[in-house]
């Protein structure tokens, strides 16, 4: 059996989603919001849009002839950010309810559905 990797999680949940609207809490980012773009779970990390962004010198290939500098953004933990309520437009804690007979999340704050 292969061993799991480093800092993997027993259950590989997150408690965000690709497209949710989320908000930094804590560093150089703090207060910052912005789309989810990619959820990684094995790393318990999130790349969010607009957030976190570093130039990176890239050589030049068949997509991009010339090369140069380009802006991306690097992931951040998933512990540092949380769910943009979708009432008040603050960040909250997410619960997971029954409604109608399907699971969904629900902003604790507020109770609104976020999915």
């Amino acid at each position: 059996m292969p061993r799991p990797s480093a800092g993997s999680h027993h259950n590989d949940k997150l408690h965000v989603k690709k497209g949710d609207n989320v908000v930094v809490l804590s560093g150089k980012h703090k207060g910052q919001t912005g789309k989810v773009l990619l959820a990684l779970p094995r790393d318990q990390k999130v790349v969010v849009e607009g957030v976190n962004m570093v130039t990176k010198n890239v050589k030049p290939s068949a997509g991009n002839p010339n090369g140069g500098q380009e802006q991306r953004e690097l992931a951040l933990h998933a512990s540092k950010v949380s769910i943009v309520d979708p009432e008040t437009g603050k960040a909250t804690r997410v619960r997971r309810a029954i409604v109608d007979g399907k699971k969904v999340r629900v902003a604790v704050a507020s109770g609104k559905n976020i999915d």
